[in-house]
C-alpha cells in the first residue's frame, strides 16, 4: 500500500494522515487496486473493502467523503456520515472521523490547526481552485476557532504542469480572474495551448490566504501509471472508466 505523507503533517501530535495510492487494495482490472471512490463503475463491495482499509491504515474510527461538484462549498463534520452532500472541501473538530477526499489528477489539499483541534480537506480542481475552495475550507475552520497563522496545509499528488495541456479560453478563465494567474501556464507543444501548473496554483492561493505552512508533495497522477490513478491518463487509453485514490486526515 502507498502512503504518502506530508512533511509539515506528520510533526503535528494527535493527527494522522495519509495520500493514499492506487496499491493494497482488492479491486482488478482499471480499478486496481485501492480504488476508493464509489463515484466509479467499480465493484462497490471492493470500493468498501478499500475504503475500510484506508480508514484502518489511519486508525479512525469513520470515514467521510463527499459528492464532489468541482465547487467552493465547505461543509463542516460533526458525525459519520450515510449520504455524503454536495460540497468540496469539509472540516472538523470531532475525534475519530477521517476527512477524505477522492481524486484522479485534481489536487487533495489537507489541513490542521493542532493547537486549535481543527482539521480539514479539500478537493482542489481547477474550478474549485479558481472558485476559492481553499479559501472556504480556511474559513470553515476558523469558525471552529482554528487560526490561519497557526493552519499547517499539504497539496497531494496531482497531474503536473508537464502532463496538463489546456486551451486558450481555459487560460483566459484565469487571466481574467487575475493577470498575475499567466505565470502559472507555460507554452504547449501545440498552437493555442498551453501547459497549466495547478499545483503551484493551489499554493499561491493558499499563501494568499495566510498560510505559510505549506507543503506540496509534487507527485504527479499522470505520469506514475503503477502509483495513481488518473482520469485523463484513463482517457487517453481509451478506457471506460477510472479510479480514484483518497487523500484522508483524521483527529485521534
Amino acid at each position: 500500500m502507498i502512503i504518502l505523507r506530508a512533511a509539515n503533517l506528520p510533526a503535528i501530535p494527535h493527527i494522522s494522515h495519509g495520500f493514499f495510492g492506487r496499491t493494497g487494495g482488492v479491486s482488478d482490472g482499471i480499478y486496481k487496486s485501492l480504488n476508493c471512490g464509489p463515484g466509479s463503475a467499480d465493484d462497490p463491495a471492493h470500493v468498501t473493502e478499500n475504503r475500510r482499509r484506508a480508514r484502518d491504515a489511519l486508525g479512525a474510527e469513520a470515514l467521510n467523503t463527499l459528492y464532489q461538484i468541482h465547487s467552493a462549498t465547505a461543509v463542516t463534520v460533526d458525525s459519520p456520515w450515510q449520504t455524503p452532500p454536495l460540497a468540496d472541501a469539509m472540516v472538523t473538530r470531532t475525534k475519530g472521523i477521517a476527512l477524505g477526499i477522492l481524486s484522479a489528477d485534481c489536487a487533495p489539499v489537507l489541513f490542521a490547526d493542532a493547537e486549535a483541534g481543527v482539521i480539514g480537506a479539500a478537493h482542489a480542481g481547477w474550478k474549485g481552485a479558481l472558485a476559492g475552495v481553499t479559501d472556504s475550507a480556511i474559513a470553515a475552520m476558523e469558525a471552529l476557532g482554528a487560526r490561519r497563522a497557526q493552519m499547517a496545509a499539504a497539496i497531494g499528488p496531482c497531474i503536473s504542469q508537464a502532463n496538463y495541456e489546456v486551451g486558450d479560453d481555459f487560460r483566459a478563465r484565469f487571466v481574467g480572474a487575475s493577470g498575475e494567474n499567466a505565470r502559472f501556464f507555460i507554452t504547449g507543444a501545440r498552437a493555442a495551448h498551453h501547459q497549466f501548473d495547478l499545483e503551484s496554483y493551489v499554493a499561491q492561493r493558499l499563501n494568499s490566504a495566510g498560510l505559510a505552512n505549506v507543503s506540496r508533495l509534487s507527485a504527479c497522477t499522470y505520469a506514475r501509471e503503477a502509483d495513481f490513478f488518473s482520469f485523463r491518463r484513463a482517457t487517453h487509453h481509451g478506457e471506460k472508466d477510472y479510479g480514484r485514490e483518497i487523500s484522508a486526515i483524521v483527529l485521534r
